[in-house]
């Protein structure tokens, strides 16, 4: 499914708005609260989104930038600034080819469509992540969802997924006639239903 750069990076910006909103809605007596992404909590996972915004971005300007920052007083507001930097430099990519440096996609450069692609991907999952542990409901357009589907039903969910560090666990059995984003989130690992336990 071949998407245009400039439709690509509206709909990462779109998934980042999303997460956002959401980030937004995190009080200091969330942060220690367990999330879908095991073993992590509300904090950890904050810290993670905001390292890969920053990561990314670099990327995007020929940088590395990839250190897991510490929570300051407003995490809502340091959110937004790493997401409003992110979709920034995404803007400044005008060849889908252009090759960015992303560790977790390995040690050659990543064509930065395919990055934007991911970037999209993980930060609609990671913001359902952010509204299921804080009990916040999460309701990503359909296009948006509709259009990431696809792209995450052609991942390969093999032995890899079991991996340390990997971001997405092995895809759960679909149900059929479940909504698309169900659907989306299963083939991901995530249990739709998820509840902190």
């Amino acid at each position: 499914m071949l998407i245009e750069l400039s439709d690509l990076r509206d709909l990462d910006a779109r998934a980042v708005t999303l997460s956002a909103h959401v980030v937004d809605t995190v009080t200091p007596d969330d942060l220690g609260r367990p999330t879908p992404c095991t073993g992590w909590t509300v904090a950890d996972l904050l810290r993670h989104l905001i390292a890969q915004h920053r990561g990314f971005a670099a990327a995007a300007h020929g940088g590395s930038d990839w250190e897991l920052p510490a929570l300051d007083d407003d995490p809502a507001a340091q959110y937004r600034k790493a997401a409003d930097d992110l979709v920034a430099a995404f803007a400044t990519i005008e060849d889908p080819h252009q090759p960015l440096a992303i560790p977790d996609f390995g040690a050659q450069p990543t064509p930065a469509g395919f990055a934007i692609t991911a970037h999209a991907v993980d930060y609609l999952v990671h913001g359902w992540d952010v509204a299921a542990a804080v009990g916040q409901p999460f309701t990503p357009e359909n296009d948006l969802v509709d259009a990431l589907l696809p792209i995450v039903l052609s991942l390969p969910d093999d032995e890899r997924r079991t991996e340390p560090g990997r971001p997405f666990a092995p895809g759960l059995p679909q149900v059929p006639g479940t909504p698309a984003l169900d659907q989306l989130l299963r083939a991901l690992g995530r249990d739709p239903h998820w509840l902190p336990s």
